[in-house]
């Protein structure tokens, strides 16, 4: 009983939040008119705390997504490994730019392969999901969209059966050259952590962050293929032999993606985590520097993407966003961890125009977190690899 009202409580003192940020809750609001099936939303800044939703948290139902539900953070979870990473290096355990080889010796990586390589997508490893070729051809990976992914959503993969596929395929460019997101580089990163620390990933990511922060409502899944409620759910829109079919995809098995897009978490953690990175409460100020400098064509640091806003808006902001079929979500903060903006999104049974609908509606929102609204954005808002829900994973 004391649970139930303390929801209540905290819808209604939630409710109170968003009458005070209607400018907040429109914004949201665009997301499901897009097609969405829902969005939760956690903002902080100088007026505190604001916390909203919209849509639905499940179809055919009228209940909007919860406010603390957890989700499918997609590859969100790359800056917590390269967080973990990191660490490791401040340790003296890992050096940056030695090669991965060094710790991972049973692949037979390019020796010119670095560790730093890794974590800023310049390996030039195929990703394991598949590839976009520069024409926009789609090269298959392991079956990671369609009926194939749907028939195979609870398989187990071992992260060493993932490394191995993609190292079977011939590699993106000469380690160094040029750069290409490849969620394989996160899975040698996951390896490289359990290695060097003796412990498993998700052990090491308890021990060094989640526990350190308090970050209780975030899971390293492994193979399990629940999401802990509460939560909203995802659906996967999905066109087979001329068809399209809608499936709830809420429950899936996340080990096709260790340690680049496997984790769960609220938006109270994924701010309580950005803000103390950007705060310097997670790594030594020279390798918070090195993990906010911009790299090649994706802007990439080493596990976040930088975006500079316009010059009237002011700085920079540093985030990653993330997707796994049926959801997504958004992560923000300013150079500091005084403003961020943290979210997920569901899909549902809608045709979404991502390529127009989705940047439009989250240069809106940044715009509004950010800017006041009334300033405009860079155009680097969307890069490759990290639309929040797209058609694969990422």
């Amino acid at each position: 009983m004391g649970e139930l009202l303390n929801t209540i409580k905290s819808t209604r003192s939630e409710a109170a939040a968003g009458q005070d940020r209607p400018e907040l809750q429109k914004a949201i609001q665009e997301f499901v008119e897009a097609g969405f099936a829902g969005m939760q939303m956690r903002v902080h800044d100088e007026r505190g705390e604001w916390v909203g939703s919209a849509g639905v948290r499940k179809l055919e139902e009228d209940a909007k997504p919860p406010t603390n539900g957890r989700f499918r953070m997609g590859s969100t979870t790359k800056t917590f490994t390269a967080t973990l990473v990191l660490q490791l290096v401040a340790d003296g355990e890992i050096g940056l730019d030695s090669p991965a080889d060094d710790y991972l010796p049973q692949f037979g990586l390019d020796r010119r392969i670095t560790v730093r390589m890794l974590l800023q997508h310049t390996s030039g490893v195929f990703n394991h999901t598949g590839e976009l070729d520069p024409d926009g051809t789609f090269v298959p990976g392991i079956p990671s969209v369609g009926q194939e992914w749907v028939d195979n959503r609870f398989h187990t993969y071992r992260p060493e059966e993932l490394v191995r596929f993609a190292l079977s395929k011939p590699a993106r460019f000469e380690p160094g050259t040029d750069q290409s997101y490849s969620n394989t580089n996160y899975t040698l990163a996951l390896l490289l952590i359990e290695k060097v620390a003796g412990r498993s990933y998700a052990e090491e990511m308890q021990r060094r962050i989640l526990g350190p922060l308090g970050l209780r409502d975030t899971v390293v899944p492994g193979a399990q293929t629940e999401i802990p409620a509460p939560h909203a759910h995802g659906y996967y829109r999905y066109e087979h032999a001329g068809q399209w079919k809608v499936v709830d995809v809420t429950r899936q098995n996340p080990s096709l993606l260790p340690g680049t897009g496997d984790m769960i978490s609220t938006t109270r953690d994924l701010h309580t985590f950005i803000s103390a990175l950007m705060g310097g409460k997670l790594l030594p100020a020279p390798l918070l520097a090195e993990m906010r400098k911009p790299h090649g064509k994706l802007g990439y640091g080493l596990g976040l993407f930088v975006q500079d806003l316009s010059p009237d808006c002011g700085g920079t902001v540093f985030h990653h966003n993330g997707s796994t079929l049926g959801y997504g979500a958004l992560m923000y903060s300013t150079p500091d961890g005084s403003k961020t903006l943290t979210a997920s999104l569901t899909s549902g049974d809608a045709a979404i125009d991502l390529m127009q609908m989705f940047p439009k509606a989250l240069e809106k929102l940044v715009k509004e977190v950010f800017c006041g609204g009334d300033a405009g954005v860079a155009d680097k808002a969307t890069q490759p690899g990290q639309a929040a829900v797209d058609g694969h994973h990422s």
